[in-house]
């Protein structure tokens, strides 16, 4: 991806090096929480101490004094002008649907952060958080891309900030309150086939809408789009269950296949239309 000598987002927040405990609220949307979720869930462990309930004490480090690596440096700057690039591409589509587009925050952390839907270690990778509207990401997170989950490349990362961004997209279109009572109503699993599911296919979706338009300006480099579908394809569900536990268990899934996640992502890479990603109304043959 063309990046360097472009601008950056200024709704950056950095808190690298600044950690906490507290809070005792689940964190929404990740795409790389159901990772490691799945793997406490096989070792019998509860993933909600990796979420909240962690204690009511605060501990703090000062984030000024935090130094990267030149590569994280380095990294930080990219994530800021991909945000930057999700700014302008999503302010022109909502404003075409006659719409307004807020820009969420991207809150950089290490180890840990308290976010408005409570404390998350970085073990739940990337996450967006509804009630503050911020994206989380430790950029340790890219390392595992590439080494644990075998997708590399700078535009890998870019995918994982679009598809959070995307659940800001679905946020700000109301999709997640309109989800809320049925997450009360039905059972975890239930809602996580019948919903959750498609609420993330729909962020690859729209993950893909970027894409369209960052492809559209000429800021594409070759093998770009490959790295993409790959990473989506890394974090398929039945990806990971058939590595982590050596068989795949369907009624599990949140996140999606493999297949249905490069799918959908490709969908709105060839499209580019917000209104074409409506995996709600789908069958489940379609998704």
């Amino acid at each position: 991806m063309r990046w360097q000598g472009r601008r950056g987002s200024n709704n950056v927040e950095d808190r690298r090096g600044s950690g906490g405990m507290g809070g005792k609220t689940l964190v929404g949307g990740g795409i790389g929480g159901i990772i490691v979720v799945i793997i406490v869930i096989l070792l019998g462990g509860n993933p909600s101490s990796l979420l909240g309930d962690i204690g009511s004490g605060t501990t703090t480090q000062t984030a000024g004094n935090y130094q990267g690596t030149a590569q994280e440096e380095e990294l930080a700057d990219f994530v800021s002008v991909v945000l930057a690039d999700t700014e302008e591409v999503w302010g022109d589509v909502f404003r075409q649907q006659g719409l307004t587009y807020t820009n969420p925050t991207l809150v950089l952390y290490s180890g840990s952060v308290k976010s408005a839907c409570g404390m998350a270690s970085s073990a739940v990778g990337p996450f967006y958080c509804p009630g503050d509207e911020k994206l989380y990401i430790d950029l340790s997170f890219y390392d595992e891309l590439k080494q644990q989950f075998q997708a590399p490349g700078d535009f890998a990362m870019a995918y994982v900030v679009a598809h959070e961004v995307g659940h800001h997209v679905q946020n700000l279109l109301g999709t997640m309150d309109k989800l809320e009572p049925y997450r009360q109503q039905l059972s975890e699993q239930q809602f996580n086939t019948k919903y959750q599911v498609r609420l993330e296919l729909q962020a690859d979706y729209y993950a893909g809408v970027w894409a369209h338009y960052e492809q559209g300006k000429n800021l594409l480099e070759q093998g770009d789009l490959e790295e993409a579908l790959t990473a989506a394809s890394a974090v398929g569900d039945d990806t990971i269950q058939q590595r982590t536990r050596g068989y795949v268990v369907p009624d599990s899934f949140t996140h999606g296949t493999s297949e249905q996640r490069k799918r959908w992502f490709y969908k709105g890479f060839e499209s580019g239309s917000l209104t074409g990603g409506d995996t709600f109304s789908v069958s489940n043959g379609q998704l």
